[in-house]
């Protein structure tokens, strides 16, 4: 019963965890990754699909990501869309590969950046306490109904602390890792 509360306990908070990872992966540091255009929809015969569906997304350098289209007649739809994203990005077509070069982040953008990173840390550690808040309180439930002792119940309460602990940490080590990579010229 306990062994259950506490298993599903953490593996929601490391759904959490997966959850910020991808949150923090969005925010744009001044180096090209291709997930920055996993959310940028194009138009493909009437019905939007993510640019990856309708391109190879690879990296040129550290500063560029390359979109070759798999049909040349689409290049000017991809193109369009990038540039109509709201990501601040400037795409230019070269034969049948289009450009995507990472402008450069200034002192105050960096700031503002670490500021929403430091939001979306929050998040994650508030719906990582939202867990524990949860497992304790079928801890209780159970001590209500005389279905476990009182030491079994300040037990798990340890335990399910702990492991609150320990993710809360790893939400911390992602904030310190991604600060410095924003801060980085």
């Amino acid at each position: 019963m306990i062994n259950d509360i506490q298993k599903s306990a953490e593996s929601k908070m490391q759904k959490s965890l997966e959850v910020l990872k991808d949150n923090l992966a969005k925010v744009r540091t001044g180096r090209a990754h291709t997930g920055l255009l996993d959310q940028v929809d194009v138009e493909y015969y009437g019905s939007p699909v993510p640019v990856s569906q309708v391109a190879n997304v690879t990296l040129l350098d550290a500063r560029t990501i390359g979109v070759k289209v798999y049909e040349s007649n689409m290049a000017a739809a991809v193109e369009k869309a990038i540039r109509d994203s709201n990501l601040g990005l400037n795409p230019a077509a070269m034969g049948d590969v289009i450009r995507v070069p990472m402008p450069m982040l200034t002192e105050e953008r960096r700031k503002d950046l670490i500021k929403v990173v430091r939001s979306e840390v929050e998040e994650g550690r508030v719906a990582i306490r939202n867990v524990r808040r949860d497992a304790n309180t079928e801890i209780k439930n159970l001590l209500k109904e005389k279905e476990i002792s009182e030491d079994e119940a300040r037990r798990a309460e340890e335990a399910i602390q702990k492991l609150t602990d320990k993710y809360i940490a790893e939400t911390d080590k992602m904030l310190a890792a991604k600060e410095e990579d924003l801060m980085a010229v």
